[in-house]
């Protein structure tokens, strides 16, 4: 894209947050959903399929854009990200990267028109290791029967398509023989259970998908090939880890601002409390951060879209960033002291938003195992 469009839709997304999603976290938090207008809004401003590409309808944005975005969006309730983040993410580009050209013509339109696409791959027990998985898809004819259950999906209870991964081969454990599936959510036999209660992140719904014998036809099978599902799947989550990374610089990025005002206007002992040493020394912590977790998640987008590096950066900055703005928003609570614990402050609505991210898209422990084994192998 060229840098001055770039720019004015960076300059439009940050306006946008600032001025239409900050003001209303509150809400957000009470009613647990995005207000209908902000969702107009962004299906509007293209959020639903920015990183799509332009033939059907996205922006065309690579990764080291994305992650401009993600600084901003990370900058407010991560549930705003989340309404739009699977399409733009892991399940929009399992579609872009491996579906058939008719399964991209009929899908990617409608997910930047602001259709809801879901990725279901996490179940039960198979979580940070999907080769747990069981979810299985039986060939009948000219159709396949997908049958499974799959737990902490986004935007399950809201979305139009599943991107289904499932058994398709004879093993019953490994990373062999998974392939994926395009499952609209209409279908008999696919079931949304309740939303799920979490400790944070009020408004980014998530939910239990049951698929009881679900017929889909031969051409749901994406990219018309049996086997691919765990590589792309695989694919998508490397990406979208430097994104996850962004989000958290842009969410610690708010705890700094939020506690710099603090300190700076609250008083005690007749003085501001950022007048004290060891306050002043945990901004400087959080400062830090910050500023390490920008150039870091910047350089990973960079190597990832020139195809220098789409391992070691990619894991390297969700574990540092994820595990960084944990630090920073419980520095946050503390410099805010007693208010800081309060519900409708923001350090503290960060606190709990905050813990998810060490979890999903890969947990720390996981990156820090890509990590280990992929310096151990560089160097054989």
């Amino acid at each position: 894209m060229d840098p001055a469009d770039f720019t004015e839709i960076l300059e439009t997304v940050r306006s946008f947050v600032a001025n239409d999603v900050v003001p209303r976290e509150d809400e957000i938090e009470a009613s647990d959903a995005i207000p209908h207008d902000v969702r107009r809004t962004a299906v509007d401003m293209g959020l639903f399929g920015y990183t799509l590409p332009e033939e059907f309808g996205g922006l065309g944005l690579n990764l080291t854009e994305d992650v401009q975005l993600a600084f901003e969006f990370g900058y407010t309730t991560p549930a705003f990200r989340s309404m739009f983040g699977t399409n733009n993410g892991i399940a929009g580009k399992v579609l872009v990267s491996a579906g058939t050209p008719e399964q991209q013509a009929h899908w990617l339109p409608k997910l930047a028109a602001g259709a809801v696409a879901s990725f279901a791959l996490t179940e039960a027990e198979a979580g940070s290791d999907p080769s747990g998985l069981t979810t299985r898809a039986v060939r009948d004819g000219d159709e396949y029967v997908i049958s499974g259950a799959k737990r902490f999906i986004t935007n399950a209870p809201l979305a139009d398509l599943f991107v289904v991964f499932a058994r398709t081969g004879v093993e019953s454990h490994g990373t062999k023989g998974i392939s994926v599936f395009l499952v609209e959510a209409g279908l008999p036999g696919v079931t949304v259970g309740p939303k799920d209660h979490k400790t944070g992140q009020a408004g980014a719904w998530t939910a239990e998908v049951f698929l009881d014998e679900v017929r889909v036809p031969l051409s749901a099978l994406v990219g018309g090939q049996e086997g691919a599902g765990f590589g792309e799947a695989m694919k998508a989550l490397i990406r979208g880890r430097v994104h996850i990374a962004a989000l958290c610089v842009g969410m610690a990025q708010r705890v700094l601002d939020e506690s710099v005002a603090y300190a700076a206007s609250s008083k005690q002992g007749g003085r501001p409390i950022g007048e004290f040493q060891l306050v002043q020394a945990m901004l400087a912590e959080i400062q830090t951060g910050v500023y390490a977790g920008r150039a870091m998640v910047l350089q990973a987008a960079r190597d990832y879209d020139s195809g220098t590096d789409r391992r070691i950066g990619p894991s390297a900055a969700k574990l540092f960033c994820s595990e960084m703005v944990g630090r920073a928003a419980d520095l946050g609570v503390q410099i805010h002291g007693g208010m800081g614990y309060m519900r409708g402050v923001a350090v503290e609505r960060c606190f709990r938003d905050a813990r998810l991210f060490r979890i999903y898209e890969g947990t720390s422990e996981i990156q820090k195992l890509i990590l280990g084994k992929a310096l151990i192998k560089g160097v054989k």
